[in-house]
């Protein structure tokens, strides 16, 4: 499915009752540039067979074109587990984080992997261009990439789709969400969910939800409530899927860890509570 001038969508639906559940509204793979010249490859998802069989078929479809680059987002495993097969069949060179270069140079070999900097404008063909912003908080290693031509934003898994997502550093977090805003983009190409129209309103509301996220915490610690299961249970809806739960508590956990960081609550394992 074409989606601006220069990008496609491959589109992978996953089940929600497994793993999917992480990944409401499935998962998404770009092809950036022009068909009839060259293009490029944002992520490469799960490293199931019939993912990359699906990726490679509509590779295909859009007549095989000679591979710029494929750019990942981030080292999890539903970004990089096709990783191996697309880049041994389209020849392409990997662009990543630095802090990723490593690891995949060891799954891929030397000369195939080409570190991204911050800031860093990669030509993709076709006339087609991002630039890479360095964005951790879900992961150290994220990458999101602005197309000006286009006024979007690929996001990978820092801003979702039909969802929010789960953190690693929320202090990092917030400081990569303010940075994305400050491109106002047009749309937001996210790793998983639905494509999003008002990219600049999203992000925003992910700012808003995570303050508000952070006022339940602090409130529910004024109640008296110190484990972290408790506080779920406290601060999100009954009818949450059992599957989430965990999902859930991490992300009370990375609150919590900005709030101890900042000095404002004390923890004393596995308890938390609010500094006088």
């Amino acid at each position: 499915m074409q989606v601006t001038p220069y990008v496609y969508r491959h589109h992978i639906d996953e089940d929600v009752e497994s793993f999917g559940a992480m990944h409401p509204g499935g998962s998404n793979i770009y092809f950036v540039g022009d068909p009839a010249d060259r293009m490029s490859i944002v992520d490469t998802g799960e490293h199931y067979r019939d993912w990359t069989i699906g990726i490679l078929d509509y590779y295909r479809k859009l007549s095989a074109p000679p591979t710029l680059c494929i750019l990942i987002t981030h080292g999890h495993g539903d970004h990089i587990g096709g990783l191996d097969r697309i880049q041994e069949a389209t020849g392409a060179p990997v662009r990543c984080h630095p802090k990723l270069a490593a690891r995949l140079t060891k799954m891929l070999g030397p000369r195939v992997v080409q570190p991204v900097a911050d800031g860093e404008t990669i030509s993709l063909g076709g006339g087609a261009s991002v630039v890479a912003l360095f964005t951790p908080g879900h992961e150290d290693d994220h990458v999101c990439y602005w197309m000006a031509s286009d006024g979007v934003m690929f996001t990978g898994d820092t801003v979702l789709g039909s969802s929010t997502g789960t953190v690693r550093n929320l202090g990092d977090y917030m400081r990569s969400l303010d940075l994305l805003a400050g491109y106002n983009p047009a749309r937001v190409l996210p790793a998983h969910g639905d494509l999003v129209d008002d990219g600049a309103s999203r992000i925003r509301s992910y700012i808003a939800h995570r303050k508000e996220r952070e006022q339940q915490i602090l409130a529910a610690l004024k109640k008296g409530i110190t484990d972290v299961y408790q506080i779920v249970d406290d601060i999100y809806p009954r009818d949450l899927r059992r599957n989430l739960r965990e999902a859930a508590a991490r992300n009370v956990r990375t609150h919590l860890a900005k709030l101890v960081e900042e000095g404002r609550v004390a923890e004393k394992a596995p308890a938390y509570m609010l500094k006088s």
